[in-house]
């Protein structure tokens, strides 16, 4: 294994350029498209040493049952798109374009020198409850349907898998769904081979999570875990343990309090062990269900102290991180605070004791109340543009089951949109998606603008229609990077 490790060290070293991390951003592939592998995984192949990258395929016409695809990548930024991974089977029980495929994970199984997929694999209507598996020989696939199983006998939702590194076992990580006599979640060992599941190691009884993964260091193991909100983010759980068989701590947050884990869902973590510091990222998800196939993905750091029995992620806007150092170095960028800003129309600067200046723009509505950032320094190259906000929409939702109870008999809105004009160029109006957050918590959400050279760019905000109106969510601040060398 030290061995395996320093090789692939080495040929990072020699192929890897610096690429920042932009946490829910839409991320592209080397061909422009979106990265489109939600709720996935990323393996590391054992003989490259790349990160391969594996998640559902969505699509606007099809958002479950599309198979699973699979990107390459030498720096965990820049993708190379490979297709489909496992592809659906017209007229199969279990991975039709009708069935449910979700949550793949890859393993390597060195029993078999083959590469192991599974996936919590469903109908439609969520009435099987399995776990789907497939192998391949290759880790870019294609992958061979092997089976659709129940797991232990039990039921399987939410999916997940683990590899510890001390001993190599793997073990399958799932909850078994919503009815009264579940509700758990299971830590379970798979054979040997990874082709089967061989013993319960821990039952998490009657939590009632779900999208578990686990993180290791040489003293802990930190299994955390979403609160079951639909595809509604929440504040994500961790548990911490000296052994997998427990026991386990009680639940704490990951994040900061009412942040809904920065409007994300857990689903994995991963380990960067470089030659300078070990680095842990948290890879979650943030679900658009209003357009699922344009789901974004918050990877982030996570400060891990064992003698604390602590676990934080860790938010940052734009970041870089050195796979071959394990070094995490966030990106500098300058702040333009909204109590400077120019407002027009209705919209206008309200106190608020929350804001980095003690006042916020709202007001903000279609084409006629905007605000308006000036003396905008660029670079003449595209940027970063993170934009700080309040979207007062949350309408007092928290971690309930299902994002419910509607307390107003009114629907629930899941992000605005702004429209974000540079230099006044009304032909070009970026979408600036601007999920719901908790009452006096500001976010961010990033976009990539191409800013004149100089000091006198100007970013003027206004509001899209996003189904139901068009207000543009209230503004803090925005902070524009540097362009990348």
């Amino acid at each position: 294994m030290a061995l395996l490790q320093l090789l692939v060290g080495l040929l990072l070293a020699s192929t890897v350029q610096s690429k920042w991390i932009v946490p829910g951003a839409r991320w592209r592939d080397t061909k422009g498209d979106l990265v489109n592998a939600h709720a996935g995984c990323v393996t590391i192949d054992k003989e490259s040493g790349k990160f391969w990258l594996f998640g559902e395929y969505k699509t606007q016409g099809q958002t479950e049952g599309g198979g699973v695809s699979v990107y390459s990548s030498d720096d965990l930024a820049t993708w190379e798109s490979h297709g489909l991974a496992l592809k659906p089977v017209n007229d199969s029980a279990y991975i039709s374009p009708q069935n449910i495929i979700q949550r793949p994970k890859v393993v390597y199984a060195e029993a078999t020198d083959q590469y192991h997929m599974w996936w919590h694999a469903d109908n439609s209507s969520y009435g099987l409850l399995l776990q789907g598996f497939a192998t391949s020989d290759n880790i870019a696939g294609p992958y061979t349907f092997v089976n659709a199983t129940a797991p232990l006998g039990n039921w399987s939702q939410d999916f997940g898998l683990f590899t510890d590194y001390k001993d190599g076992r793997s073990y399958s990580l799932y909850s078994n769904g919503d009815r009264k006599d579940a509700r758990d979640v299971y830590i379970t060992s798979f054979n040997e081979e990874v082709t089967a599941l061989d013993e319960v190691v821990y039952r998490f009884n009657k939590f009632d999570l779900e999208a578990p993964t686990i993180i290791q260091t040489d003293k802990s193991y930190y299994a955390l875990m979403s609160h079951k909100t639909g595809y509604r983010p929440n504040n994500v759980v961790a548990f911490r343990a000296d052994s997998l068989s427990g026991p386990w701590s009680q639940p704490f947050m990951v994040a900061p309090r009412n942040t809904r884990t920065f409007n994300s869902q857990s689903g994995f973590t991963l380990e960067i062990k470089g030659a300078k510091k070990t680095t842990h990222l948290y890879l979650g998800d943030q679900w658009d269900s209003n357009s699922l196939w344009e789901s974004r993905y918050i990877w982030l750091p996570m400060e891990i102290d064992d003698n604390k029995k602590t676990l934080d992620v860790v938010w940052y806007d734009v970041y870089d991180l050195n796979v071959v150092t394990g070094e995490v170095t966030p990106i500098t960028g300058k702040a333009y605070h909204a109590n400077e800003a120019q407002v027009n129309g209705s919209a206008f600067k309200q106190e608020a004791n929350f804001a980095s200046t003690g006042v916020i723009a709202t007001g903000i509505y279609g084409n006629a109340s905007k605000v308006t950032f000036e003396g905008i320094e660029g670079t003449g190259k595209p940027q970063w543009v993170s934009f700080y906000y309040q979207n007062t929409d949350d309408m007092g939702f928290g971690d309930q089951p299902g994002g419910t109870p509607d307390r107003i008999g009114g629907s629930w809105q899941l992000r605005r949109i702004s429209s974000v004009i540079v230099n006044g160029d009304v032909s070009k109006i970026e979408t600036l998606y601007q999920r719901d957050t908790h009452k006096g918590i500001i976010l961010s959400a990033p976009l990539q603008l191409t800013l004149n050279k100089g000091a006198n760019n100007t970013i003027t905000v206004g509001g899209l229609f996003n189904g139901f109106d068009y207000k543009g969510a209230d503004l803090d601040r925005i902070i524009v990077y540097p362009s990348e060398k």
